[in-house]
């Protein structure tokens, strides 16, 4: 299967590793080139020429969405940026995907954050930008007949120490304690993290199934960010103390929602996922850890 995959950040390029390891033909879409072994070709995906001529050119079977700003402090600030990236793109997509097998990778913030959990029944109530531009695109998703829109919590896995802008919270977690810096973290904002490569499994399994347009991902335990921050020092050797909690409203978390939560009813009853196993953080802390410490290269 070709699939083109529009985002080639931290989720696209997982997404891409994993379908290359099955087999499979990744195509990376993204404005700026990146250093991947991957395919990769040059996409505005606000630019609707621009995705008829890509989708025309490559002929992909399936197309997988993971666009558009994801930085809710940027979003809250930018708000019309961050609608444009995200909706206008699912639109231009949307117009040229035909039946083709497509895939948005939407988030837990297009709900307010008031209950402990959302799974697929609950009505969505974006509390943020961000969440109101990902609704957005879902929505315009909905006039393609095969597409599955595909909710997940906070994502994380390793990432190389060269960026120094780490794009997801276990990574920045990582590095600051391994280097003795101090980690503050909400007490009072609880998610469902979900490693990336799980994410990119789910999405694998998805592209199988045409009659599931609805999924929500998230990891098996529900967790808060201090907490989770103690977590990973624990698993790094790192000192928990270096962790400080605060409340959510005080930092850069005050624009999500206090519980960024997912449960689903269908991803473990239906039947391209149900033999998916999702690990929870403490399995995550240890699958990374040796990563993150050097201790794997030294084996």
């Amino acid at each position: 299967m070709r699939t083109l995959i529009v985002g080639s950040g931290f989720v696209g390029g997982a997404i891409a590793a994993h379908l290359a390891r099955q087999g499979g033909e990744p195509i990376l879409a993204s404005r700026r080139p990146v250093a991947t072994a991957t395919r990769w070709t040059a996409l505005d995906v606000t630019d609707p020429v621009a995705c008829a001529a890509v989708v025309r050119q490559l002929a992909p079977d399936a197309i997988v969405l993971v666009h558009g700003p994801s930085d809710v402090t940027w979003c809250d600030a930018n708000p019309g940026a961050a609608m444009t990236g995200h909706r206008l793109a699912a639109r231009n997509i949307a117009a040229v995907a035909g039946n083709r097998r497509t895939v948005l990778i939407s988030t837990d913030n297009v709900f307010d954050g008031a209950a402990a959990g959302n799974d697929e029944a609950t009505a969505a109530a974006p509390h943020n930008a961000y969440g109101r531009a990902k609704l957005a695109a879902e929505r315009e998703l909905a006039a393609v007949a095969a597409a599955t829109v595909l909710r997940v919590s906070v994502v994380y896995g390793w990432e190389p120490p060269e960026s120094g802008k780490w794009l997801n919270f276990f990574a920045a977690c990582a590095y600051r304690l391994r280097a003795g810096e101090k980690v503050v973290a909400p007490d009072d904002q609880w998610t469902t993290p979900v490693l990336v490569d799980d994410v990119a499994a789910v999405t694998g399994a998805v592209l199988t199934a045409r009659d599931l347009p609805l999924l929500h991902l998230g990891g098996p335990g529900r967790i808060s960010r201090a907490d989770w921050a103690r977590l990973i020092a624990e698993g790094l050797g790192a000192d928990p103390a270096l962790v400080a909690a605060e409340p959510r409203a005080r930092g850069r978390y005050a624009g999500r929602p206090a519980n960024t939560c997912l449960t689903s009813t269908r991803l473990g009853r239906h039947p391209a996922t149900a033999g998916l196993r999702i690990r929870d953080v403490r399995a995550g802390a240890r699958l990374l850890a040796p990563r993150f410490t050097g201790s794997e290269a030294r084996r």
